[in-house]
């Protein structure tokens, strides 16, 4: 199987699925023609004319006045690309990585961004070959472009930095670049004008961060409605609250889609049919449909924003041979998506606190069920700190929750004055992720205990169907063990579940 890359609008699923895939890639006719025609333009202006373009043959940022001689170009951009490769902290994960590679070369084949063809099928090479650079997640302030953490993706193609490969055991592991290069028997690349710029110019750190975390959390927030379902079975909840008409005329998507997932879950359910002797859920049940949905709507309207920006140049300055223009703007800067992230980072903060919720109700020794869901309550603990530990993860989450799009500091001596700081809120939201699928693994583990002090009765065929699932992974609890294990065992069984 094999991509394309071409002037194609690609969607952030299907830009996922390729990068996780490790689809294969290559350019399309189209591409390649745009990409030359664009550094043909380019080169003809500095051969031509003695006019300073920014980037081009100037200095960058505050240095945007210092006009550099033609003879110094190449190195004007190779030293951009050393200076600026200031990551540190954490190393990005691979896959983020590999989605980093893809989504820049998709953002230079559109011909507007100058660089030589075989700038982008060297990138091509890496991602093709699965030679992944080495990135820090800390460095990039969301608005000259994710400049230190581009800076590291575009290292090997000159010959630098560090990179990552798998070795026999399919364990990535780093080798210098120049060690590899000289096994492929690559040159390192001898950049022309404005590359460096355009490589570190963009944002792919940022877009690639919000492609993962959008499409895992679609799965999460359909995960929360069967993992909710379940825990409402188990509580015997009443089913009003998932009538259609009630829905009908507060007519929110994402309300109306939940409300109907959760009918359909709990359909044939005989725990759902025994009669209630209370007259109202709390609204950690009652108003799943509500709470859940409006993160449902929140991800559309998220999506459709980094669907946008995968398919766009977002370098500076940007090459219009047909118009003879080469124009300096501020497509690099990643408020649109700043601002998403940290919208996102709200909406799946919210699946995990009403997550949290439900776990401790079904904890609390009300309606039948034991304290913490064991037998011989006191002699054994049962689930009692596994819901401290939900507790614990989801107070963190509110505390990643804080804005990182509200702020901005000054850089490059005034001439950055105005920042998105993206690629905080998208390391945050990263966070965030993880974390709310473990409060989910933790409301799945005591929904299953708890649906087992409702034997011999049964919830849901769909519903039964998942619980076996899961009972591959984790058994009932019939006393006290390390269910540190189990909650592990939880969380691998929500990310190698397919819905």
């Amino acid at each position: 199987m094999l991509y394309k890359i071409s002037n194609q609008t690609i969607s952030i699923q299907e830009i996922y699925k390729i990068a996780i895939s490790h689809t294969k890639i290559e350019l399309s006719e189209e591409s390649k023609a745009q990409i030359k025609k664009a550094q043909a333009y380019l080169e003809n202006l500095v051969t031509e004319s003695e006019e300073a373009v920014y980037g081009v043959n100037t200095g960058f940022g505050f240095l945007c006045n210092y006009k550099i001689p033609r003879e110094q170009i190449s190195e004007l951009q190779e030293n951009l690309v050393m200076s600026h490769a200031c990551g540190m902290g954490d190393e990005v994960p691979t896959l983020i990585v590999r989605m980093m590679l893809l989504l820049k070369i998709q953002s230079l084949s559109y011909g507007h961004s100058g660089v030589q063809l075989q700038t982008v099928e060297r990138f091509v090479d890496f991602y093709n070959e699965d030679i992944l650079p080495v990135v820090y997640e800390l460095g990039s302030l969301g608005a000259s472009g994710d400049l230190a953490p581009l800076a590291h993706l575009a290292l090997p193609i000159i010959g630098l930095g560090e990179v990552q490969i798998k070795d026999k055991k399919g364990v990535y592991k780093k080798h210098k670049t120049e060690d590899i290069l000289k096994k492929k028997n690559w040159n390192p690349i001898k950049l022309k004008a404005k590359e460096g710029l355009a490589m570190l110019n963009g944002t792919q750190f940022m877009s690639a961060y919000g492609v993962a975390c959008m499409v895992e959390a679609e799965k999460l927030n359909n995960l929360s409605d069967i993992i909710g379902s379940l825990s409402a079975d188990a509580f015997l909840c009443r089913s009003e609250p998932f009538d259609e008409l009630t829905h009908k005329i507060r007519p929110h998507k994402g309300q109306i889609t939940t409300a109907k997932t959760i009918r359909e879950l709990l359909e044939g359910s005989e725990i759902m049919l025994q009669p209630k002797a209370h007259v109202q859920d709390p609204y950690s049940f009652r108003c799943m449909p509500q709470v859940q949905g409006a993160s449902k709507d929140a991800f559309d309207y998220i999506n459709s924003v980094f669907e946008c920006e995968i398919n766009s140049v977002t370098d500076n300055p940007n090459v219009f041979p047909e118009e003879d223009k080469i124009l300096s703007g501020g497509n690099f800067h990643g408020q649109p998506l700043a601002i998403s992230l940290d919208f996102a980072a709200i909406a799946l903060a919210e699946l995990g606190s009403i997550s949290e919720r439900r776990t401790y109700l079904l904890m609390a020794g009300e309606r039948n069920l034991p304290p913490f869901l064991v037998r011989d309550s006191g002699l054994h603990s049962g689930m009692m700190i596994a819901q401290y530990t939900a507790a614990s993860i989801v107070s963190q989450n509110k505390q990643l929750c804080t804005p990182a799009s509200v702020d901005s500091i000054i850089s490059s001596k005034g001439q950055e004055d105005h920042v998105s700081m993206g690629a905080n809120a998208a390391t945050k939201l990263y966070k965030i992720l993880q974390n709310v699928k473990r409060v989910l693994g933790i409301e799945l583990m005591a929904a299953a205990q708890a649906i087992e002090f409702r034997r011999p009765l049964k919830t849901s065929d769909k519903l039964e169907e998942f619980l076996s699932d899961y009972r591959n992974y984790v058994e009932p609890l019939q006393k006290d063990r390390v269910l540190h294990d189990d909650m592990i065992k939880s969380v691998t069984f929500l990310e190698e579940y397919e819905i």
